[in-house]
């Protein structure tokens, strides 16, 4: 029981399960706007079983470390694009398990939020209701569950990285998704209420996709400069949507 004083551990929890909180961000948004999909009564349902199945892949991936960390062993190298300094030198970057995994996974991202921008910017109200209406809760699950399997792969590895106690790591990742459960309603009805900030859900998780894929090749993108441009245009939105409402009722009043 000498990890309850050791202020290290604390440190790395804490820390721990604020990174995990918001690398679970897109996993939120995601689970949010395929819920929505369903009727009404399914909806909430959804988002559980999906953060649920998010937290059991987590802690599996965790008791699975070897297998985690050897995905980012590699499996084979390509021949890349020549080096500009020097055309005589052909660059090489190699692909892994993890690699493979982002790059499919962020390509399923960046289909489904272009298909749903597509949609709403084409204005086929009348077709998407209809496409809706197809959608199935089990159609919905896989769904959730293919993203849940890469969004929890980067938060897994990101935790290995970070601390080295895998009890730490469990506790980090158990509160860290109790807390996207709690928050997980309140931000699917504000995305569902509101069509503009849907929209902005949607290029965010387009945004999150193109990160994916271009990380499976080398090409990191810092999530932070995406978060920061995201809650800036959440913010806007909010912004103009006060604004919007105060007019309605000062034009009720009058």
């Amino acid at each position: 029981m000498e990890w309850i004083t050791d202020p290290q551990i604390w440190i790395s929890f804490f820390t721990l399960t604020l990174l995990e909180i918001v690398l679970g961000i897109d996993n939120i948004v995601f689970i949010s706007i395929q819920s929505n999909k369903l009727p009404l009564e399914q909806q909430k349902k959804a988002r559980r079983v999906g953060l649920a199945l998010a937290l059991i892949m987590r802690v599996a991936l965790l008791f699975s470390i070897k297998w985690v960390m050897g995905l980012t062993s590699t499996l084979v190298d390509i021949a890349g694009w020549l080096n500009i300094d020097n055309p005589n030198i052909i660059r090489y970057f190699s692909l892994s398990g993890r690699d493979l995994i982002l790059f499919f996974g962020g390509l399923f991202l960046i289909y489904k939020s272009t298909t749903e921008i597509h949609h709403r910017v084409e204005g086929h109200a009348e077709a998407a209701n209809t496409t809706l209406k197809k959608v199935t809760y089990t159609n919905v699950i896989i769904q959730i569950l293919i993203l849940d399997l890469v969004f929890s792969l980067d938060s897994v590895i990101t935790a290995v990285g970070m601390v080295d106690q895998i009890g730490v790591m469990i506790a980090a990742v158990i509160v860290a998704v109790g807390i996207m459960m709690i928050s997980a309603e309140p931000i699917s009805n504000f995305v569902n209420n509101y069509p503009s900030v849907k929209m902005l859900a949607l290029a965010f998780l387009l945004l999150i996709g193109v990160s994916l894929t271009a990380e499976a090749f080398d090409q990191h993108i810092p999530k932070g400069y995406i978060y920061f441009a995201m809650a800036f245009s959440v913010l806007v939105e909010f912004l103009n949507i006060r604004s919007e409402n105060k007019a309605l009722k000062a034009g009720g009043k009058v």
